[in-house]
């Protein structure tokens, strides 16, 4: 059942008060209801109607009809200006208000009431209303008559025109949730037939969201999708307002063209083809009316061949959501369509068309499939086209020969594969090999920039997952591998190992790209370990243990100590005794005989330190350096006696050296110095001493000690050093006295 409410200005109401109220009501009403009507309670009329209307005038005013809801229950409200109120006052309306149960509206068109015959035209004698059993619609709008009234209209321009644009925007407005459409006329009942016209072109229950009012004095602020006014009200509002869009019904149909939906819901009403209407009701949306995929798929059933790519889409996109829900007529009749269909659409006809048992159907998508995949592999311009065509190939149970998709995923790639993921990961599991087959290909045959466009990190990471596909594409196979070795030290050595078996590439150019960062020593001797002599056969390889040597070196030699250090020189010597490596191989044991032996045994490793022939001269000397500063920290005795097996020239070299590491005031003989460096002073004097006493001398030093123990001071703390040795001290002032002597003869 449905409550009707009667509002309007009284002298005296039910609840004994003057002015604008309910004067009626069905007893019964649900609570909330009568505050939920109240907002909508109110009518103003159009700024040019008479001020002081007589009764023959006060029906020129139009009447408003307003559709919308209140708490869930739809709400029907007709609103007729009175002209006075009982006190003689202009502004008086009489206001209908009836609010159904939801189930009471059900089938029907809220448009179709606009000539209910339960309306009244003036507030009811007794405050008490009969409930409304049953809500029947006027005659005036039945889709009949309204048919008939769109073929005689003798309006400007073409009004199926109109239709198909009120449609769209209609269901533009209803598809977003909010905004509204604006009619503009001077006559109210036109208003209603267009707002009856489109109610009827949409489905039942999109109708029912279609909140609507005939006449608004206030359109820019109207809560309805669907909204009627006059020109001259329109004319003020215009200037602020904010409409998605407004049709002044005396222009006629706006430009441009209207969507699929629209022109379809427009010829139906042309031909009165309402069984077309009905069917647009069943397949489109309930959430989106005016979905394009309805149209279209009707457009297919009746052999429509001007169905576009787009709408095909959208018809695919429609039969996806439907699943089960597709009417039985849409398999009969879709049958001679299938041959003119897209791929898209051809398989999602299959899909649904198996699921609903229509065999016949189902057969003619899967050959259409298949005459389309292979279709859109010949003309796929990149590998997500190749995956899509195969994907939808295996879903329509059509099977593709491996060799069409391995030339198209070729061709594609050769102008770039940026999305070899993306199609690595959607294409069916019996096609991947054939993809990766042609990717490889393509990439081997392409344009050195467009390969290495295509050879991105990424990329180069999935075919490594492949490799052994790589081997019959080298080029190709080279730059995967050194991607990977550059980014992944840990893979240095395996990658290595691919590179080295593989034929007919820039394969060195990889080689130096992996290893462009020195190993470690470490990774070195493991690199020998895996791949023996082919290290030393080729340049990129052969030179990386002198690149470790040379980085350890620095700075001071240090890390040539190192047992990783010393084990890779015993493995260079052992696989590549010759050339630079096996020279600095060689070196780096020398330093660490250098630094460890007793005097002799180091003397003839410094010394072949100090010839480094072949050895790189950074490393010598670096090795040199770390060496000296390893045997300054010896006894003065053990030091003595290196010099003294040294030949000439490497023994002026450390003693130089030596000098070298001294404080600046030690090395300059200046005084006073800290402790240390008198420790170390009067150390290396004593070597000086030592060493003459084994009738070796080395001039430079001892010109050095000389200056550093001619002072007082410097004297006397070398004649405490040296207190336990005699002769040591004899040795001291013979080498002072040598300088004594020296300035006297001048």
């Amino acid at each position: 059942m449905a409550w009707q409410l009667h509002y309007t200005s009284a002298r005296r109401g039910p609840t004994g008060r003057a002015g604008f109220q309910f004067v009626a009501e069905t007893p019964g009403l649900p609570d909330g209801v009568r505050a939920g009507v109240t907002p909508y309670l109110s009518y103003r009329p159009p700024p040019d109607a008479p001020l002081s209307p007589d009764e023959s005038e006060l029906g020129g005013f139009p009447v408003s009809l307003l559709y919308d809801r209140v708490d869930g229950r739809p709400l029907l409200l007709r609103c007729r200006y009175l002209g006075r109120d009982y006190s003689g006052r202009y502004g008086n309306f009489f206001a209908h208000a009836v609010v159904a149960e939801p189930d009471e509206l059900e089938g029907l068109r809220p448009a179709e009431l606009w000539h209910a015959p339960h309306w009244t035209h003036d507030p009811a004698p007794q405050t008490v209303l009969d409930p409304l059993d049953e809500l029947t619609p006027g005659a005036a709008l039945d889709p009949e008559a309204l048919a008939a009234w769109l073929a005689a209209a003798s309006g400007p321009g073409d009004p199926y025109a109109l239709l198909g644009h009120l449609v769209d925007a209609v269901a533009e407005v209803l598809g977003r949730g909010h905004g509204r459409v604006v009619l503009v006329a001077d006559d109210v009942e036109l208003i209603a037939r267009w707002i009856a016209v489109v109610s009827y072109s949409l489905p039942v229950a999109a109708a029912a969201r279609l909140s609507f009012v005939t006449y608004s004095a206030d359109p820019d602020g109207a809560a309805q999708r669907l909204v009627g006014t006059t020109p001259a009200i329109w004319a003020a509002a215009q200037h602020h307002a904010s409409h998605a869009c407004a049709f002044d019904l005396r222009d006629g149909a706006p430009d441009g063209r209207a969507s699929r939906f629209a022109r379809t819901v427009a010829g139906c009403w042309r031909d009165s083809d309402f069984g077309g209407l009905d069917a647009l009701g069943e397949l489109a949306p309930l959430n989106d009316p005016a979905q394009e995929g309805a149209a279209a798929l009707l457009a297919l059933c009746r052999g429509d061949a001007t169905v576009t790519a787009d709408e095909e889409a959208a018809a695919a996109e429609l039969m996806s959501r439907h699943g089960s829900r597709i009417p039985e007529w849409v398999w009969r009749d879709l049958v001679p369509g299938v041959p003119s269909m897209g791929l898209d659409l051809a398989l999602a006809v299959h899909e649904r068309a198996r699921a609903a048992g229509a065999d016949e159907v189902a057969r003619q998508c899967s050959l259409r499939v298949t005459d389309r995949a292979a279709d859109a592999l010949a003309e796929a311009s990149g590998l997500a086209a190749v995956v899509a065509a195969a994907g939808v190939a295996e879903r329509a149970r059509a099977p593709l020969d491996p060799a069409v998709v391995r030339a198209s995923a070729a061709r594609c790639t050769r102008s770039g594969a940026a999305d070899l993921g993306e199609a690595l990961t959607g294409c069916p599991a019996a096609l991947k090999d054939a993809l990766l087959d042609g990717v490889i290909s393509g990439l081997s045959d392409a344009g050195k920039p467009e390969r290495v466009a295509a050879l991105t990190s990424a990329n180069c990471d999935l075919l490594y997952g492949h490799a052994e596909r790589l081997r019959t594409a080298p080029a190709v196979a080279c730059a995967v591998l050194a991607s990977i070795g550059r980014r992944s030290p840990g893979r240095r050595i395996a990658v290595t190992g691919e590179l080295l078996r593989l034929d007919g590439a820039d394969i060195d150019a990889a080689l130096r790209e992996v290893w462009g960062t020195p190993p470690s020593a470490g990774e070195c001797a493991d690199l020998l370990d895996a791949h023996g002599k082919a290290v030393a056969d080729r340049p990129a390889l052969a030179g990386l243990p002198s690149r470790t040597f040379t980085r350890l070196a620095f700075p001071g030699g240090e890390r040539l100590a190192e047992p990783a250090a010393l084990r890779l020189a015993e493995r260079v010597r052992e696989l590549m005794p010759d050339g630079r490596s096996g020279h600095d191989a060689a070196l780096v044991q020398a330093y660490g005989k250098a630094i460890t032996a007793g005097p002799a045994r180091a003397a003839r490793a410094l010394d072949a330190i100090t010839a480094a022939d072949g050895a790189t001269p950074q490393l010598a000397g670096e090795a040199f350096l770390g060496a000296a500063r390893r045997l300054a920290r010896r006894p003065p005795a053990f030091r003595a006696e290196l010099l003294a097996e040294l030949p000439d020239r490497a023994r002026a070299r450390l003693g130089a050296q030596w000098t070298a590491e001294l404080p600046a005031r030690a090395r300059a003989g200046r005084a006073p110095l800290r402790g240390a460096e008198i420790e170390q002073r009067n150390e290396l004097v004593e070597v000086v001493l030592r060493l003459r006493a084994r009738g070796r001398a080395e001039p430079a030093l001892e010109a050095w000690a000389r200056a550093a123990a001619g002072r007082w001071l410097a004297a006397k703390q070398l004649d405490s050093h040296l207190a336990r040795s005699p002769e040591l001290r004899a040795a001291l002032r013979d080498l002072l006295a040598e300088d004594e002597s020296v300035r006297r003869g001048r």
